[in-house]
């Protein structure tokens, strides 16, 4: 422990003699200040002297308020290395004094595992400082037999990930993993939990979306308390339980939440991150925002475009009851079987986001679902027969498709027939670039999406193919 002196204590004490000792010079300066004007202003040119000897101490006490201030204000001496040159995030120029031109940089995020010791870290930051790498934020996971710092890091564009990871190995980190970072990892920690935790109480299917956010590059997987065969699935646990890199979380909606993260396993910091904001949707319970837009159709009715969830199944039970068989077969690829169960699961905001159109008088007419199915994002329409033809299914689709991109995808599929040239013009109005694949009668439509997305992956995976779709119907490996 380093020991600190009152700064009251660390003024030296005063001596009776040292006092004695500086009188004494006072007097004798006032004496001999005293002989030498005497001496001069007796001679014959006294007084000149005087007034040359005044105006000589006035200007060099002028030439030295100059000099004094000129050099104060002088620029720091340039370091051309050290932490102080990596923190400042721009290269040092070596012709020139003092002299700064900008540095191209590249921002990284890494995390490490270092031993629990006085020293680990500094190490580490003195590693990182001498490549001219500035850490911008830093978060510490404690572990049982460690530490894992969390790091986002401006580094010089051609430092490459391999060398800061060598680096980082070098000065004691083990198990270290780095990815590039964007904009959006600037925002501090606290402050991007409370935006996560608000989009999350405005609206119940943000929960996966703000629950891949928190975690990075993830897969999450919701799991029914029953499967659409009706059958228990597994137990959800009570507390939650996190083994290595999979947490099992307790869903709201009397199901389980799997998320793996296979490349890194999470911390105990994380499980409690996650399990807080899960706490939060089953508290705020079921919710989806209730704006709502009114459009008027080429023929004068108006119709209006909404969010739906699972209270809305009757009303969409009852839609199915009047849709023709043709009409259910293209959308579903062969015939419904318990249409309850089946409309509960697409509803469910566990697994995307639905929007329905009804009528003046209430009844719906038209559902749109944008389904999160692990690493891509599927869109379906249905629209009652009566109501097809009229620009319906075009409009969710375009709703639909902007959602996805706010959502930060890449992409968007459709699985269709070749036959139902209506789901295929209205894909082909988006006026995105489209890939077509076709095998057997079956036609599956990607439209890459022209955004940046914030995240490489979108998260939701469905808890196993639904009838007639996917598993029979992509045997391309998609």
């Amino acid at each position: 422990m380093t020991d600190v002196t009152p700064a009251r204590n660390a003024r030296r004490q005063h001596h009776w003699r040292r006092d004695l000792i500086e009188l004494a010079a006072l007097f004798t300066a006032v004496a001999v200040a005293d002989a030498l004007a005497n001496t001069i202003a007796h001679g014959p040119d006294g007084p000149y002297l005087l007034i040359a000897s005044a105006i000589a101490l006035v200007a060099t006490a002028t030439f030295h308020t100059w000099w004094a201030r000129r050099h104060s204000h002088a620029p720091p001496i340039a370091d051309t290395g050290g932490p102080g040159a990596a923190r400042s995030g721009t290269a040092r120029s070596s012709g020139t004094p003092g002299g700064t031109v900008p540095r191209e940089t590249s921002l990284w995020r890494m995390r490490t595992t270092v031993r629990d010791e006085p020293g680990t870290l500094a190490a580490l930051c003195t590693a990182l400082a001498r490549h001219h790498v500035d850490i911008l934020t830093l978060q510490t996971h404690p572990l049982a037999d460690g530490t894992v710092d969390e790091f986002l890091l401006r580094a010089p564009v051609e430092l490459q990930a391999q060398q800061i990871t060598r680096e980082v190995s070098a000065a004691g980190g083990t198990s270290t993993w780095i990815e590039r970072a964007d904009a959006h990892d600037l925002v501090d920690t606290p402050t991007r939990l409370l935006g996560l935790a608000t989009r999350t109480a405005l609206d119940a299917a943000e929960l996966p979306l703000a629950l891949r956010q928190l975690l990075g590059r993830c897969t999450i997987r919701s799991l029914p308390a029953e499967s659409l065969a009706g059958r228990p699935t597994e137990p959800a646990p009570v507390e939650g339980v996190l083994d290595g890199s999979t947490m099992r979380l307790r869903d709201p909606n009397d199901g389980t939440i799997i998320i793996e993260r296979p490349y890194l396993p999470f911390t105990p910091t994380e499980f409690a991150r996650a399990s807080a904001l899960v706490e939060l949707d089953a508290r705020l319970g079921p919710r989806v925002p209730r704006s709502q837009d009114v459009l008027t159709l080429p023929e004068g009715n108006e119709i209006t475009v909404r969010r739906a969830d699972q209270s809305d199944l009757r009303a969409a039970r009852a839609m199915h009851d009047r849709c023709s068989a043709r009409t259910l077969g293209l959308r579903y690829h062969g015939p419904v079987g318990d249409a309850d169960r089946y409309l509960n699961h697409l509803l469910s905001p566990r697994f995307g986001r639905t929007l329905a159109v009804q009528t003046a008088s209430g009844r719906i007419v038209a559902l749109g679902h944008l389904l999160w199915d692990g690493d891509e994002t599927e869109v379906a329409l249905l629209v009652e027969d009566q109501w097809q033809r009229r620009g319906i299914g075009s409009e969710l689709l375009g709703r639909l498709v902007a959602m996805a991109a706010e959502a930060g995808c890449e992409s968007v599929y459709a699985v269709t027939q070749a036959s139902n040239t209506g789901m295929v013009a209205a894909m082909r109005g988006l006026g995105l670039p489209l890939d077509y694949q076709i095998e057997e009668g079956t036609l599956v439509i990607t439209a890459r999406l022209d955004t940046t997305p914030v995240r490489s992956h979108l998260p939701y995976e469905l808890p196993h193919p639904l009838p007639h779709e996917r598993a029979e119907q992509r045997r391309d490996g998609r």
